[in-house]
């Protein structure tokens, strides 16, 4: 099974979490890793160490990151790095890409193809709604 990692700036990874939680039920093989605002580089890649030691047990590890280029990505991409192949690092996370990776990974055992998977319905999830798109009378509650 392909562990994940979510992390992200202040306590984006319990919210994303939290909604995780909420519709898909207790994660397993997961871990949340917040970036606290008195966390240094060396807490977050502490955090982040540890959190991929008590995934050790998993064929893979995908890490969600709230902002590419921000530290909690740079600091999974120098993790990839080291662990070339074990490790995909996604940047600009929500929870549709979330979501997605967590659900498949019962039937796809590769880092890479849920990590493409995961990005295809993060991209897709994103919208703007227009009011000109609705005709008065479509849209039902």
């Amino acid at each position: 099974m392909i562990g994940m990692i979510v992390t992200g700036h202040g306590s984006y990874a319990t919210g994303i979490t939290s909604g995780l939680k909420l519709l898909a039920g207790e994660p397993e093989n997961y871990e949340p890793v917040d970036f606290q605002e008195d966390d240094s580089l060396e807490i977050l890649t502490g955090k982040l160490a540890a959190a991929a030691k008590r995934l050790s047990q998993c064929t893979g590890i995908l890490i969600y990151a709230d902002l590419t280029g921000g530290s909690p990505f740079n600091v999974s991409v120098r993790m990839k790095m080291e662990r070339p192949g074990k490790i995909a690092v996604i940047g600009g996370a929500n929870l549709p890409a979330v979501l997605e990776g967590y659900m498949s990974r019962g039937s796809v055992d590769s880092v890479s193809e849920i990590a493409a998977e995961s990005l295809t319905a993060g991209k897709n999830a994103m919208v703007q709604f227009e009011e000109s798109a609705v005709a008065e009378g479509d849209y039902e509650e």
